[in-house]
């Protein structure tokens, strides 16, 4: 790729992170957001580049936060060329017992999950497809492997069905606006998704997603790129 400037939302750790220091590395100008001052600001000290890198406090549930990162991060760079819908997270009582499903988890932490992960991706769409049609650029959305196979009474996995969904309905809208649409569905990472010692011993680390998430990134004009499944060797579902 040619310098660029991409906006990942939720991308102070796991695939988000890695994914904004190889832009880094490979000359890219990049903005960051997330919703923890302290550890995004621990982010930036840790990536350097600070000619290159901006971050920005934002929930990407939020439509006004949404649109400020994007309308600073064209301010400070000229252009958009590709943004990364990154921000998701599974609820807290998945997270204290891996597999939670509608029957036995807590509804009062349902809300956040599903506005992040389904609603944060449209708001982002909505924010930088004017920006990434000028430019020909290109929107990623991170979804999940659960987004293509369906796991028993999983929430967390009709989020990222739903992260399918949008991404074709918004390729559908973007092809004939010259900007491309790329769905990348990892598998198990090993990030903070996992608690201490919960992590199965095939799980990946971020880099390989974020090597896909580049290698959409670095498709030549005119090629559209729709679809990345990432699963570790190891993983049987």
């Amino acid at each position: 790729m040619t310098s660029r400037t991409i906006l990942i939302t939720g991308a102070t750790s796991g695939i988000g992170a890695r994914t904004a220091r190889l832009l880094l590395d490979r000359g890219h100008r990049v903005a960051v957001t997330g919703r923890d001052e302290t550890k995004l600001k621990a982010f930036l000290d840790a990536a350097g580049h600070p000619d290159r890198l901006l971050g920005l406090v934002a929930d990407a549930a939020h439509w006004q936060a949404t649109q400020s990162a994007v309308t600073h991060t064209v301010e400070r760079f000229g252009a958009l060329h590709a943004a990364v819908a990154n921000a998701g997270f599974v609820s807290a009582d998945d997270q204290r017992t891996p597999g939670a499903t509608v029957s036995d988890g807590d509804p009062t932490l349902w809300p956040p999950m599903v506005l992040t992960n389904v609603l944060g991706p449209a708001l982002l769409a909505k924010a930088t497809l004017p920006h990434l049609e000028a430019t020909g650029g290109r929107l990623v959305l991170i979804g999940s492997v659960v987004g293509v196979k369906n796991a028993p009474a999983s929430l967390y996995s009709a989020t990222k069905w739903a992260v399918t969904g949008l991404a074709e309905n918004l390729r559908m809208h973007a092809t004939a606006r010259g900007i491309g649409v790329t769905l990348v569905n990892p598998g198990v990472i090993d990030t903070p998704f996992w608690q201490d010692g919960s992590t199965p011993p095939f799980a990946l680390p971020p880099q390989p997603v974020a090597e896909a998430v580049c290698f959409a990134l670095d498709q030549p004009a005119g090629v559209d790129l729709n679809t990345l499944t990432i699963r570790p060797i190891g993983q049987p579902t």
